[in-house]
């Protein structure tokens, strides 16, 4: 009987070792299965991030372009005034 005792506990320690590690398994796939849904969440919002980016990259081009046609317009009509300006100072000194 006694040698039976002895046979018996590494049987209950395999069984307990077994227990544990199957839950150390359960844990670690629980744990890997929240940082995949974390993971895909962050996906999503990086995509999305993506597509407001891209829509506002749009919307500042068509702000560049805006500014560039008024520039060119202020510079338009800065241009003629000095011209005038010049004409008139050329004109009125000599006389």
């Amino acid at each position: 009987m006694a040698s039976r005792g002895y046979g018996s506990a590494p049987t209950q320690t395999r069984q307990s070792m077994a227990s544990s590690g199957g839950a150390v398994k359960a844990r670690q796939l629980a744990q890997l299965q929240q940082q995949l849904a974390q993971l895909s969440n962050n996906l999503a919002d990086t995509e999305n991030l993506l597509r407001m980016t891209s829509v506002q990259a749009e919307s500042m081009r068509g702000l560049g372009s805006w500014h560039a046609g008024l520039f060119m317009a202020a510079s338009k009509v800065l241009g003629e005034e000095s011209v005038q300006q010049n004409q008139q100072q050329g004109g009125g000194g000599p006389n």
